[in-house]
């Protein structure tokens, strides 16, 4: 065998940071990016996982059942958020409505079902009225979802959710942001598999950063 001498330390360096690009084949600013301003996660030990979403967008619907997938078999030190859009201004009807169904404790129970109604069904849900109606039809009642609707803790949120998107730099749905410092989207990762595979990755990365 032929000795070469001596590497460079920078050569090795330069060499093992090819090697685990490729060995993942995912790279920053292609499959994902690192956000400019990194932020603080409220999940204690656990990795965070956030989806920022529109209930209006086909994409995001396009997206649930493999999220779904995803969300029941993640791994236990992983912790998912749902996070309604207002990114454009029209999507704040139904993140308030989100809002509130999570104040009575139903926005699991009619994350599916909301999705359905606008996209299989075809129902305008951009009335309260509307989205009263469909509500009745899972037993919650008109008078505790108005008073939910209608309270300083919701339009709070909605407030909040606002300041979030700015944070997180949120310019369309689905976004995925992982543990407050990576982001991705089934259009930035190519496809809704294949980010899911970017996301499994990105929280491997993240917990090997907090050690």
């Amino acid at each position: 065998m032929r000795r070469i001498g001596k590497v460079p330390s920078f050569l090795i360096l330069f060499v093992f940071v090819i090697s685990t690009a490729s060995a993942s084949g995912f790279r920053a600013g292609k499959d994902y990016e690192e956000l400019n301003f990194p932020q603080p996660v409220g999940t204690g030990k656990k990795i965070e996982v956030r989806e920022f979403f529109w209930y209006g967008c086909p994409h995001c619907y396009a997206l649930e059942p493999v999220l779904n997938h995803w969300i029941k078999n993640r791994p236990s030190h992983v912790r998912f958020i749902h996070s309604p859009s207002v990114a454009n201004p029209s999507w704040e009807f139904l993140a308030r409505v989100y809002f509130s169904l999570q104040a009575l404790g139903k926005a699991g129970k009619m994350h599916k079902p909301i999705f359905r109604a606008i996209h299989n069904d075809k129902v305008k849900l951009n009335t309260v009225e509307s989205v009263i109606k469909l509500l009745a039809k899972h037993g919650i009642k008109r008078n505790d979802f108005l008073r939910v609707y209608n309270s300083f803790g919701v339009r709070l949120k909605l407030k909040r959710a606002a300041q979030s998107g700015m944070k997180y730099e949120i310019h369309g749905v689905p976004t995925i942001i992982v543990d407050g410092k990576y982001r991705t989207s089934p259009q930035k990762a190519g496809g809704e598999e294949r980010m899911i595979e970017v996301m499994n990755f990105l929280i491997k990365k993240a917990a090997k950063e907090r050690r």
